[in-house]
């Protein structure tokens, strides 16, 4: 089981990137997903986070400029940023709880992706 994320990348100040993240592998279901970040010399934080009903819910600093979605048949969560700041620099991870099928078990599983940097120059 992995997740793997992609569309970081160095940007200006009031620009866009969309980060995507798929989960693969012995995956019965993905129940909640969402986004970290940690930047320099800082605690991971949540970004945003939507449930498997597509409930959502953001970190105030981002409110109004990141939008998080998810593609239930393609098991992918995704993090439309808009209006980028310098102080949204930092490493983005991607979560997931899932539900696995492995035989005839069904276990839970939080899967972390390998990190994408969004770096955002003023």
């Amino acid at each position: 089981v992995q997740l793997q994320a992609s569309g970081g990348g160095l940007v200006r100040a009031g620009e866009s990137l969309t980060l995507s993240c798929a989960a693969y592998g012995r995956i019965y279901r993905v129940n909640d997903m969402g986004w970290y970040r940690q930047a320099p010399g800082k605690h991971r934080e949540l970004v945003a986070f939507i449930t498997g009903g597509g409930t959502t819910n953001y970190t105030d600093s981002v409110k109004g400029r990141f939008t998080i979605s998810r593609d239930n048949a393609e098991n992918t969560v995704y993090l439309q940023m808009n209006g980028l700041r310098p102080d949204d620099t930092a490493v983005y991870y991607c979560n997931a709880d899932l539900i696995l099928h492995i035989g005839s078990a069904y276990p839970s599983y939080t899967a972390w992706g390998q990190g994408t940097q969004v770096t955002v120059s003023s």
